[in-house]
């Protein structure tokens, strides 16, 4: 068999099921302290796999700002030393395959855009390899150790870079601030596209000499999001993978994936059969295969991501763990080239598994706890990953293939958190639309009491196709809102990934019905719980999150207040969203208005009468702004309580430290208003 036997319990689960004891700290976890806590990125091994290189971030409150920097940490435990203490930035280490150097991106000094830069592992300062006009990210090392790929976004027409320079220069210091687009989409999450491509190039580690790879060959990378996925090397230096859109039309996209020589050459597309979207290429190490990500549904993110793994010598392809019903992630070679591994979203929780080769066979690494920015490395094989739950921030662990057993090697944050009390997670399973099982996590707040009643806060979560799993977030913070004296929960409604292909897939087109009845049914749940006070209970979400409270608003529910963030609140306007440049899966808005229609919640304006507070980022390009004051509007003519606070330098998250702490501390006055807390006898 290939499919995880994990999910099956998760599945299944009809009791509650305990997943974490409370901490005996005095002390809750507050909003202060988590913008008190580092939070470490994802790990780079050496090439031995005795230590991983982390870049850390910890923020100044006061000055409203973080840094990062990079840690060296032995994966045999031992002592962490800090390698880089520039007044910079320092992210996305790579380690060099001769173990001599790591490569990381950075802006220093008289830096206008961040640049790659290496430093000795044996000690010694940092320094600047590329001198460009344009930024730098996604590096690769050539197995050589003497180049390093990137990816840059340039003026595809300007291959000079003093040209580029120049021409760069010029419309910044231009008065004249129009753009103009002949083709969708115009936007991406809190950002402009324009003219520039994203293309690969080297650099070599001697004389800072830069030449194109991708460049010319006629194919770019994705304008909007281009990153490590988007390409890798092979191991012999000589050839690229790459995904890039074939789409022509800008509203229709389908990535595939492309192949060609590094020193240039028509580049060869090796899913041109596929409809659907292809990215995430991998070499293996021994250069025999090449492994890729498949969906095959056109037009819907959430479908299920399946491993494809091609021989590179007869061309043949096969379909790894074919009726395994998960979607896969990133996946990381082993070094012998006999094995994957990736954290995969599993039934709530982003489990290890390992994926052989060429079988297929899948099975899991890990069981409770989640994991992500999985790195392999040495002989035999070292595994590390940062581990996190609702209770524990990303910490980085060392990880035994055999049982999965964790041993913990970064204590970045064990002093801050050693006062604090956290809240017991628990995992239910409950009955929701057509009477499927529908999971759902569960915080209570520390030192709960089942003898005495507590109020709740459902939480709603974005997507829709995004399961929560049991994992850290310092936004909407379960554990915070448990310190306040509330029982959250979050439930993995219908759409959810994590839960099958057929769950991820029942809401569409209607986004609305199996959602909105999974959570009148959570919210059942816990009003026939002794210990909840059904009196005192509100609700809230992100996105569709808030998508799903506006929702509410215009139907029936038991919930005394609301809150909606980057909420879609009206489908038509949404249509000018960086999304709404995409084609719809199933139909047009002009094809059938008055189905789509009923998959807006403002036309059930008439029915709200809940207290809302609404919340919103001028930058937010994904549901923009007017979207929150469309909604606030609504409200106010209505005569309903409600509240619009505005951030005008935020995008569809609330990310810096001030305005953090000022929405934490909103909502915390707006609920209470409600649904006081605490327990009552």
């Amino acid at each position: 068999m290939t499919r995880s036997s994990l999910p099956a319990f998760a599945a299944g689960l009809m009791a509650v099921a305990a997943l974490a004891t409370p901490t005996a700290g005095a002390e809750t976890l507050t909003p202060e302290r988590i913008w008190q806590l580092s939070r470490p990125g994802d790990p780079s091994l050496s090439p031995d796999g005795r230590f991983a290189v982390v870049p850390v971030t910890t923020f100044d409150v006061e000055k409203n700002e973080g840094a990062t920097d990079l840690y060296m940490i032995p994966t045999d435990g031992g002592e962490t030393r800090r390698i880089t203490t520039a007044d910079a930035s320092d992210s996305s280490p790579a380690w060099s395959p001769d173990g001599r150097h790591i490569a990381f991106v950075s802006k220093r000094g008289d830096d206008k855009e961040p640049q790659v830069y290496v430093i000795a592992t044996d000690g010694g300062e940092a320094r600047r390899v590329t001198q460009l006009p344009v930024g730098v990210a996604a590096l690769r090392w050539f197995p050589d150790s003497k180049r390093i790929a990137f990816i840059a976004r340039v003026l595809a027409d300007t291959p000079d870079w003093d040209e580029m320079k120049k021409r760069l220069e010029e419309r910044e210091k231009s008065k004249m601030k129009a753009r103009t687009w002949d083709q969708s989409p115009v936007s991406y999450w809190d950002r402009w596209l324009d003219d520039r491509q994203a293309h690969v190039f080297a650099v070599t580690l001697d004389d800072g000499t830069v030449a194109p790879i991708t460049l010319g060959s006629g194919r770019e990378l994705s304008r909007q999001e281009p990153g490590l996925s988007s390409y890798d090397i092979s191991p012999d230096g000589l050839e690229i993978a790459f995904a890039s859109n074939v789409d022509t039309t800008g509203t229709d996209a389908n990535f595939d994936v492309f192949v060609m020589p590094v020193a240039g050459g028509e580049p060869r597309n090796i899913t041109s059969a596929n409809p659907a979207n292809d990215g995430g290429p991998r070499y293996s190490p021994d250069g025999r295969w090449l492994v890729y990500a498949e969906q095959r549904i056109k037009g819907f993110y959430g479908d299920k991501r399946r491993a494809i793994l091609v021989d590179r010598r007869s061309g043949q392809r096969r379909e790894l763990g074919a009726d395994w019903d998960r979607s896969v992630g990133s996946l990381e070679w082993t070094p012998d080239s006999t094995a994957l591994y990736g954290a995969i979203d599993d039934a709530g929780t982003d489990r290890i598994h390992r994926i052989t080769v060429p079988a297929g066979r899948i099975e899991p690494v890990t069981g409770s706890s989640s994991f992500s920015g999985v790195a392999v490395a040495g002989k035999p094989a070292r595994l590390v990953a940062l581990r996190q739950s609702f209770s524990e921030p990303p910490t980085l662990v060392s990880i035994a293939p055999r049982d999965g057993s964790a041993r913990k090697l970064s204590t970045f944050n064990d002093a801050l958190l050693a006062p604090v009390s956290m809240g017991k997670v628990e995992s239910v399973t409950y009955k929701g639309a057509g009477g499927a099982d529908v999971q759902m996590w569960v915080v209570y707040p520390p030192g709960f009491d089942p003898a005495k009643k507590y109020p709740l806060f459902l939480l709603l979560h974005g997507g829709p196709h995004n399961g929560i799993t049991d994992s850290w977030t310092f936004r909407w913070n379960a554990q915070v809102f448990a310190s306040w004296g509330y029982v959250v929960a979050w439930h993995n409604f219908h759409g959810s990934s994590g839960f099958g292909q057929d769950f991820t897939d029942s809401i569409n087109p209607d986004r609305i019905s199996k959602p909105y009845e999974d959570t009148i049914k959570a919210a059942g749940w816990f009003a026939a719980q002794p210990w909840i006070d059904a009196g005192r209970m509100v609700a809230g979400g992100g996105s569709y999150g808030g998508f799903l409270a506006s929702t509410l608003l215009g139907r029936e529910h038991p919930f005394k207040a609301l809150i909606a963030h980057a909420a879609v609140y009206n489908e038509f306007t949404q249509y000018g969203a960086d999304y709404g440049a995409s084609q719809r899966r199933h139909f047009e808005f002009w094809e059938d208005p008055e189905a789509f229609a009923r998959y807006s919640p403002h036309t059930a304006a008439a029915n709200f009468n809940t207290p809302t507070l609404v919340t919103h980022g001028q930058l937010d390009y994904r549901v923009p702004v007017n979207q929150g004051f469309e909604l606030f509007a609504a409200l106010q003519n209505r005569g309903v309580r409600s509240r619009m606070i505005y951030y005008p330098d935020e995008n569809h998250w609330i990310l810096k430290p001030q305005n953090s702490l000022h929405w934490y501390e909103e909502v915390r006055k707006w609920i209470a208003e409600f649904a006081p807390p605490g327990g009552a006898d």
